[in-house]
């Protein structure tokens, strides 16, 4: 998830840090183990619009071990507004969640901190191994094999189009139809040149920043294999040929007039969708329950999905974790593990699109039978699934949100005129300086 993903403005983040630590220090109060039976309150932190889907299950743990309540936190919070919460109460020992959610760009920066978090290979993390995708499993252990987090969804990747602007632009309607016009970036331009061309209301893309980071995580996993670092966290902006890829194939997609010019999970963008100004967006298979949750029950049947350019590549998705700081760890991490079992993940894909990163639920065939109506019964399931074992990795570094929020700066100079080869310039030198 997450897919991510999910800012909002820094004020938000810092209103949370007060209410959400009063919040903690409420749950914290209850200072029972719990391993007796006595009574427990567990607080899961998570991000994003959507949340993780995890309400029923948070009903069904309850109900399965009547000692423990459990409170969730931070629905609706954007991910920098969360990771920059998370990282003061980490840093502080104290303000935390019981269980914490790790999103798969802010991850890495917390290995540097993994004193401060429970090695959940001590609650027998190392024999679910098995219930992972393996370069998920892989992605929650700390260099020196900790168990730092268990793995929630990966992102995928497709584009979800609206149908009914698609039809009046003279363009196919159908997903496969669509899909097959673009089996390249360069031919998803030229359609969206021929959009634009035939509708002068609206734009073909919501921002350049979101096809940039699919188009980034695309051909990093086809390539290098990491983005603004290599794995040895040595900084690499305006080294690697695959992020000088990404920048310059987004800026023809701006300079063909294609954008919308939103910021993502900006104010200006949720009314994007309430408003049908633009046609098309990135889509991986969090940013389902996104532009449902965004565009509402009027936009219903309106959107559609097909198949992304290129091959594969995923953006987003998530690990849980427990921190130090929780007064109830034993219980926490038995959650996390419940939170994260084939049979739940299937649950939370259900509920909000989240892909599950299990091999065992991407088998499930509620999985890969599953279709949504919202997305005029889209197979999504099928959509998501089919190459989600085949996902290739991408490395980010430990300070990866700051550079790639330079990076996206960058990108939106462009789309208010800035030239490409000065904005370049600009996310290489920012860039550079935010990774420091």
């Amino acid at each position: 998830m997450s897919v991510t993903s999910r800012r909002r403005f820094a004020a938000i983040a810092l209103a949370s840090v007060a209410v959400l630590a009063a919040a903690t220090a409420c749950g914290d109060s209850d200072s029972s183990s719990g391993s007796d039976g006595g009574k427990v309150t567990l607080v899961v932190d998570v991000f994003g619009d959507q949340g993780f889907g995890y309400e029923e299950l948070y009903k069904q743990y309850q109900s399965e071990h009547p000692n423990v309540t459990i409170q969730e936190r931070g629905k609706g919070l954007g991910l920098g507004d969360y990771n920059t919460r998370l990282t003061q109460q980490i840093t502080a020992g104290a303000g935390a969640g019981d269980v914490v959610a790790l999103e798969e760009g802010t991850i890495v920066q917390f290995f540097a901190q993994a004193d401060k978090f429970v090695n959940l290979a001590d609650h027998g993390a190392n024999d679910l191994k098995g219930n992972f995708l393996p370069w998920k499993w892989e992605g929650g252990l700390t260099p020196d094999g900790k168990v730092l987090g268990l793995g929630t969804d990966v992102g995928g990747m497709a584009v979800c189009y609206r149908s009914d602007l698609f039809k009046a632009a003279g363009l196919p309607t159908d997903r496969e139809q669509v899909g097959a016009l673009w089996p390249t970036w360069e031919e998803f331009i030229a359609q969206g040149q021929k959009f634009v061309a035939a509708d002068k209301k609206h734009k073909f893309v919501d921002s350049a920043t979101n096809f940039y980071n699919i188009v980034l995580m695309q051909k990093a996993g086809a390539g290098t294999g990491y983005t603004y670092f290599d794995k040895s966290n040595k900084l690499t902006i305006g080294e690697n040929p695959d992020v000088r890829a990404a920048f310059e194939l987004t800026t023809k997609m701006t300079a063909a007039g294609l954008s919308n010019n939103l910021k993502s999970f900006s104010n200006e963008w949720n009314a994007g969708f309430k408003n049908g100004s633009f046609a098309t967006i990135g889509c991986p298979a969090w940013m389902t329950g996104v532009i449902k949750g965004q565009a509402g029950d009027a936009a219903a049947g309106k959107w559609d999905v097909a198949k992304a350019p290129g091959n594969g590549g995923n953006w987003g998705g998530s690990w849980l974790a427990v921190p130090k700081s929780s007064k109830h760890q034993k219980e926490a991490a038995e959650l996390a593990k419940f939170l994260t079992t084939a049979k739940s993940q299937t649950e939370a894909f259900k509920k909000v699109g989240n892909l599950p990163s299990s091999p065992q639920a991407l088998e499930d065939p509620a999985v890969l039978a599953a279709t949504n109506e919202y997305f005029n019964g889209a197979p999504i399931g099928k959509i998501f699934a089919a190459g989600a074992k085949e996902l290739k990795p991408v490395y980010l570094g430990p300070k990866n949100q700051a550079v790639r929020d330079a990076v996206e700066n960058a990108l939106r100079s462009v789309e208010q005129g800035k030239a490409a080869d000065a904005a370049w310039q600009d996310a290489v030198k920012n860039g550079g300086a935010a990774g420091k």
